[in-house]
């Protein structure tokens, strides 16, 4: 019961429930222990395996945007008619480090260059437009990149330092039409997003890049989930402070989420969205942007794709979710820990006759 609730929690309102988003973090774990409980009543009693059998095929449907068993190789050419695309949580390009390890943003860089994105979503950019002699000048970084054109969103309070801003970026290396960036709520980063009107030959695409409500968890949140307390009082008080942020984060992903997905819905021509989701697959937030899309990773990836590198094995946060007019070719998640996430890379291709305007 409580993998089944964890696996179809988006049809569950999170401003009320949301402590299914707890069961739909776990869902992976639950899902081992009905596979060991399998093999148990294998040996013990054999009916009883049903329970896991019956459970399993009722969530057969999420369970595919969980993990995947697919081998398929990615190769790093990229055919004519396809369009790549790239997105990644950049951690801010390293900026904090930069003095004493320059060497990790040139790496992040360099790898983008070898992945050569058409169109490449970054979110937690810092980058300053005016100011050439700031480290992440983006007019530099977008000619280093090789890319023609780019649109930073960004909320001029919201100042990282008074060369800087902190927010999201798209680069393209076709023409950019049209840029927007939309707001829910007054001076808040999370309820901020981006998108642009992208056009390639003739065929218009709606690129939608965004960066939903993290958890904001400290140095001492997360040193406290990968070593336990044995101070029970102390425990229970950072358990409950734990807890408080996720429920924060459900409610708050619940109303950027509905946003964006009203927006997808509006949109003229065939979308591309990526993000930093924050959550996991089959969370509310999750499957109200990706209606009626397709996911990269479901199509073409392999195992279970977690996408942050830290507190938990399971996490696929990031996502690149496609109109159903677009066919996706390779997916591939690059495991090089150059930020705290990383990166994923798709190549989709035009259904073909699909009309696209």
């Amino acid at each position: 019961m409580l993998f089944l609730l964890g696996c179809y929690s988006a049809n569950f309102n999170p401003q009320h429930y949301w402590f299914l988003g707890l069961l739909t973090l776990s869902s992976l774990y639950l899902l081992a222990g009905l596979v060991i409980f399998m093999f148990f009543w294998l040996f013990a009693k054999r009916v009883f395996m049903l329970v896991s059998i019956v459970t399993i095929a009722i969530a057969w449907k999420p369970l595919g945007q969980l993990i995947k068993f697919k081998t398929d190789s990615f190769t790093l050419a990229k055919a004519t008619n396809s369009l790549r695309v790239m997105s990644w949580n950049i951690e801010h390009f390293d900026i904090l480090e930069y003095k004493t390890h320059p060497e990790t943003k040139e790496k992040m860089l360099d790898l983008i260059n070898q992945y050569n994105p058409d169109i490449a979503c970054f979110q937690e950019m810092v980058g300053g437009e005016k100011d050439s002699t700031a480290i992440n000048y983006v007019p530099t970084i977008a000619k280093r990149l090789n890319y023609t054109t780019y649109f930073y969103a960004y909320d001029k309070r919201n100042d990282f330092d008074n060369k800087h801003s902190f927010g999201t970026i798209i680069f393209s290396r076709y023409p950019i039409i049209n840029k927007q960036i939309l707001k829910n709520e007054t001076f808040n980063y999370n309820a901020m997003f981006q998108f642009v009107d992208i056009l390639k030959g003739k065929d218009t695409i709606r690129v939608f890049n965004f960066h939903l409500q993290s958890l904001k968890f400290s140095q001492e949140n997360l040193k406290y989930i990968k070593e336990a307390e044995t101070n029970t009082e102390l425990s229970l008080q950072k358990s409950k402070g734990i807890i408080s942020k996720l429920k924060t984060g459900f409610i708050k992903r619940k109303a950027q989420s509905e946003r964006i997905a009203a927006a997808i819905s509006e949109s003229p021509y065939p979308v591309i969205v990526c993000g930093d989701f924050n959550d996991v697959p089959n969370s509310y937030a999750y499957c109200t942007i990706g209606r009626g899309l397709k996911n990269s990773f479901a199509e073409k990836g392999s195992g279970v794709g977690r996408t942050f590198s830290g507190i938990s094995p399971t996490l696929r946060i990031d996502n690149i979710f496609v109109d159903n007019k677009f066919e996706v070719e390779q997916y591939i998640r690059i495991p090089k820990k150059l930020s705290d996430h990383f990166p994923i890379i798709t190549d989709i291709s035009f259904t073909s006759k699909a009309p696209l305007k």
